[in-house]
Formats: C-alpha cells, structure tokens, sequence
C-alpha cells in the first residue's frame, strides 16, 4: 500500500494580544510589589530610582535587581520579611485579577473581536486586543 502524503502543518501568525500582556503586567505588578516592595519597571531598574526612593506599600524596604546583586543577603531578607507580611494581600489580588479579565474578556468578546478584525488585521504589525 502507498504510504499517504502528509499535510503540511497550518502556522498561525503569531501576534501579541494586549489584553494578555496588560493581565501577565498586572500580575507581575502584584507578585514584584509583594516580594520586593517594588514595581516591575522599579525592579528591573528602568525608572532610574533603582528601586530606592519609592513609597513602600508594606512597609518594608524596596529591593531592586540592582541591590538583589550587589547584597543578596539583605536583599533575601527584606523579600521574605515583604512576602510574610502581604501574602494574604497578594493572593486575594491575584484572584481578583484573574476573576476581572475572566468575565471583562467574556463581556467585550464581541467588540473585541470587531477592533480586532476591522482595525488590528488591516494594519498587519502582529498586535490584537
């Protein structure tokens, strides 16, 4: 018997969709805000204050990537004593975060997908909502 040809694999366009990068930055925001007292942008070190100078949430004292190299014991220490006194917090927003964009993307489904197809396709720079 002859062997079948096979098909070939369909490829989806890979795009970015901004509601997902929005929920995985709001998510990010509460774990780095948590652990390290931090913004995301604060701990990477792009706002310039290099994860000093700003209104700590918690109390406790802010940690950036910067000073997680150059004194990782302190830097461990304070991101512990940070997450023991917010976990809770940080929880119950994780779960409302995920509840929020949940039921946002199933209400705007439609009008979504109409930006998506009228306005985002047409463009072709890879992005959708």
């Amino acid at each position: 018997m002859a062997r079948r040809k096979k098909r070939s694999r369909r490829r989806r366009a890979k795009t970015i969709s901004l509601i997902n990068l929005a929920e995985s930055y709001a998510y990010a925001s509460v774990l780095v805000g948590g652990v390290a007292n931090n913004t995301p942008v604060g701990f990477i070190g792009f706002d310039g204050a290099g994860g000093t100078g700003l209104a700590t949430t918690n109390g406790g004292a802010s940690v950036s990537l910067q000073s997680l190299v150059a004194d990782p014991g302190s830097s461990f220490d304070a991101m512990q004593t940070n997450f023991m006194a917010s976990y809770q917090a940080m929880a119950v927003q994780a779960i409302g975060i995920g509840i929020t964009f949940k039921f946002a993307k199933k209400l705007l489904r439609k009008p979504i997908a109409n930006v998506n197809r009228n306005m985002m396709k047409p463009l072709g720079i890879g992005v959708r909502l």
